[in-house]
């Protein structure tokens, strides 16, 4: 059975960031997406990140890491580009869908999908908060693939999850893990001052 890939999303425009790039934000004493990038690696899984075109910071944040960046040129189209091009990328094999803008997600998360998956391998592995709040990651097993890689607009997976329903497997995940993602400077600063700290 082919191990899953870690697939990185990082193509996206943060867009209500106003001018500021989410993704470049220090978390850890590092940009988040590096940071993000280091703990999907730590599970030892293969990692592919995808990336838009217009974000060489993005580019460099990554450099020396052993992953495979996939460029994504149409990523103006969404996060379902973002996809298609990971999927592309990892070829037949299941993915983990990973999320950049996850700050609380762990190795440890990604790791216990990722055993998960080696149990039951014919079932989606979709990640939730504690409280059984939807969230990421999500892992597709190879069957899904297909339905991936045609994808559109900017919702993700979303309506291929609701589909397929009744294969998938919840997955509570530590406190808010799963759930939290943050868009704006306003999330970023109320994240940061619930840690009493500017920079986490």
């Amino acid at each position: 059975m082919t191990p899953p890939a870690i697939l990185l999303l990082a193509a996206g425009a943060s867009s209500r960031m106003r001018g500021a790039d989410k993704l470049m934000e220090p978390v850890e004493g590092v940009p988040l997406l590096l940071r993000q990038a280091r703990v999907a690696l730590a599970t030892g899984a293969p990692v592919i990140a995808t990336l838009p075109p217009d974000r060489p910071a993005r580019n460099a944040a990554l450099a020396g890491l052993d992953l495979m960046t996939v460029p994504v040129p149409d990523a103006a189209l969404g996060l379902s580009a973002s996809i298609r091009a990971g999927v592309r990328a990892a070829g037949a094999r299941p993915v983990l869908v990973l999320l950049a803008d996850l700050p609380e997600i762990t190795a440890a998360d990604l790791s216990r999908l990722l055993a998960r998956h080696a149990a039951i391998p014919d079932l989606i592995l979709h990640g939730t908060a504690a409280d059984g709040t939807p969230g990421h990651p999500v892992l597709f097993p190879v069957w899904a693939l297909p339905g991936l890689a045609v994808l559109t607009g900017d919702s993700g997976a979303r309506d291929l999850l609701r589909q397929h329903r009744d294969r998938t497997e919840f997955i509570a995940l530590p406190a808010r893990h799963a759930v939290t993602d943050l868009d704006t400077p306003e999330d970023w600063a109320a994240w940061r001052a619930a840690r009493g700290c500017r920079q986490v």
